[in-house]
């Protein structure tokens, strides 16, 4: 479970893919609420549970209670966080608490142009933290979202991750939601970037076998098949935002033909097994041709039942993402072509500025 515990944030990332109308979930869920939704989901089964946000630890007295309560309850708590309010206080109270694991989020390995894209000059703090739970008994993930934009700095972050003592380094290409997806023509890493990117990767991944582990996470636009979408939708996980809905993957409330249940009206279990949000597309019943009849049908799941909506308006059609649909000339069009120009900025809250 992926437990959103706030969309507040002090930087302006224009790849977040949190929803645009950040307002309509300003009603928080309280720390019983929070503390019921983990019951709820350890009695469900649920093995792993992951705040975020926003960033999380603006609710940093209910972050070290929640950690708390999942430790608890057998499962691992996980802290997915961009590490500017992760001082030493903060950090000691949740590795008391339990936490088993921190991801830190750097926008680029240079100080300026992490400026730019944060939208704010936190890259000092950024290291700061990544150094102080470096030095903790604590698994630690630095994670870097690629884009057009610091690409080119792939060899910079792989030296700062080596030079930092990184163990396990994420770089993940940004996936297209959210403000992402109103960003896609600023965005859009240019094909000889993907390419370029993954040759270095496979190189150093080589070189660091058994000192660092390296994922890296291709963009949908530039493969000819999709991914399964979080393993398939409604399958083995779930995210419930700030304010209580369940989803059955972070971005789901792109599609706007669906209603999705809150925790303030059903419970976890309910909202797993019965309701249409969930069962709308687990499986492969749902399917339309060609995803009906291809052998990798139970491997893909069709892609991204998101992804689909925001480019043909129809949840269930084919991702676009996969060569076999009839619109992946939507895919083709952004990847073959960029775009140029600004960004819109995703909207901080302004006390936090």
């Amino acid at each position: 479970m992926l437990a959103e515990l706030t969309y507040r944030c002090n930087l302006q990332c224009p790849y977040c893919y949190n929803p645009l109308d950040l307002g309509r979930t300003s009603d928080e869920l309280s720390r019983d609420e929070w503390l019921s939704a983990i019951d709820q989901a350890t009695d469900l089964g649920i093995l792993q549970i992951g705040f975020s946000g926003g960033e999380p630890t603006l609710r940093a007295n209910d972050l070290v209670a929640l950690t708390r309560r999942v430790t608890e309850r057998g499962a691992y708590a996980n802290l997915i966080t961009q590490g500017t309010f992760l001082d030493d206080a903060l950090l000691d109270a949740l590795l008391d608490a339990g936490l088993a694991h921190v991801q830190i989020s750097i926008q680029a390995p240079e100080r300026e142009l992490a400026a730019t894209i944060a939208g704010t000059d936190v890259h000092d703090r950024k290291v700061e933290t990544i150094r102080r739970v470096a030095r903790r008994d604590v698994a630690l993930t630095l994670n870097c979202v690629l884009h057009r934009l610091n690409h080119d700095s792939l060899p910079e972050v792989l030296a700062f991750a080596e030079r930092e003592g990184i163990r396990r380094l994420e770089l993940a290409n940004v996936q297209f939601y959210g403000w992402a997806y109103r960003n896609r023509a600023a965005l859009m890493p240019t094909r000889e970037q993907v390419r370029a990117g993954a040759e270095l990767v496979a190189e150093a991944t080589r070189r660091l076998r058994g000192a660092m582990e390296i994922t890296y996470v291709l963009p949908d636009y530039f493969e000819e098949l999709p991914k399964p979408c979080m393993h398939g939708w409604g399958q083995v996980a779930l995210t419930v935002t700030p304010d209580g809905r369940v989803l059955p993957c972070p971005a789901a409330t792109s599609i706007t033909t669906l209603s999705f249940p809150s925790l303030r009206e059903t419970s976890l279990r309910a909202a797993w097994y019965e309701s249409e949000a969930f069962t709308i597309y687990r499986g492969t019943a749902w399917m339309p041709e060609p995803c009906r009849s291809c052998e990798r049908k139970e491997i893909d799941f069709g892609g991204c039942r998101c992804q689909a909506f925001l480019l043909t308006g129809d949840a269930a059609a084919t991702d676009p993402a996969c060569a076999r649909s009839a619109r992946h000339d939507l895919v083709a069009a952004y990847r073959d072509a960029p775009g140029e120009g600004a960004w819109v900025p995703r909207r901080p809250d302004p006390a936090l500025r």
